[in-house]
């Protein structure tokens, strides 16, 4: 008898916190679309935490103990790239190189993201995030992140045996954060002139196949080149020194 108490009361507690924690998503859902659909309609920097508080039916505490600022709230659920780029690299297929591994991922980031223009609702987030400087701001921080991981990405698969034909570069360290950078750099270009493009009326479609052919060839160009590129990096002992005058400290 006391052994069967014992289960039942455990499924209980084990029950409430079930409960407990799809009340806390359920919450989390209701603040972030009531949040982007005031963002949408109002702009980002005309409206404020207590408003979404208030049209969520919550308090402000309750926004805060989901999102740690407005800005977070804007990009939840919004930005898998920030992390999904340095994945692409790091869960690859075996056989496929770490740079073949980044060429598919990109492209077809990238056309996902353009096509999606033709949602009223993904057109409404470009617009509001375009018109906010504050969002712009906050939207180069998370590039700069996915850059950072990516190149991180990059050094961890450079410094394994060598995949898909693809050497490792002399410099590994130097060679992925320049990786890193001019390839995130090339795809926001490409992107962002693009968004405009569809805002003036181009079809999202259209603008996202353009995009994918201009960037297969750019990227291509660039993995094709990045033997002799990083060869120019070389050895850190091979590196000329800074003059005198020019070196940090």
């Amino acid at each position: 008898m006391r052994r069967t108490r014992s289960v039942i009361n455990l499924c209980t507690v084990s029950d409430l916190g079930d409960r407990r924690a799809q009340k806390k998503a359920q919450t989390r859902e209701l603040v972030r679309t009531t949040a982007h659909r005031l963002f949408a309609s109002r702009g980002f920097d005309a409206v404020t935490i207590a408003d979404v508080a208030r049209e969520a039916d919550v308090a402000v505490q309750t926004v805060f103990n989901h999102f740690t600022t407005k800005e977070d709230l804007f990009f939840d659920g919004r930005v898998p790239w920030v992390e999904g780029i340095a994945a692409a690299v790091r869960d690859r297929a075996v056989g496929v190189s770490p740079l073949s591994a980044l060429r598919a991922y990109l492209l077809a980031f990238m056309t996902r993201q353009l096509t999606s223009m033709s949602c009223p609702d993904q057109r409404d987030y470009w617009v509001t995030l375009d018109a906010s400087p504050t969002l712009r701001t906050f939207e180069r921080r998370l590039v700069f992140t996915s850059e950072r991981r990516l190149a991180e990405a990059l050094l961890a698969a450079w410094q394994q045996p060598a995949e898909g034909g693809e050497c490792a570069p002399p410099n590994p360290a130097i060679s992925a954060r320049l990786t890193a950078a001019m390839w995130l750099a090339a795809v926001r270009v490409l992107l962002v002139e693009n968004r405009v493009r569809v805002r003036d009326g181009l079809e999202a479609t259209e603008a996202a196949e353009a995009a994918e052919v201009l960037g297969d060839r750019l990227l291509g160009y660039m993995q094709t080149g990045f033997g002799s590129f990083h060869g120019l990096v070389g050895e850190p002992s091979d590196l000329p020194e800074l003059p005198e005058d020019r070196r940090a400290g």
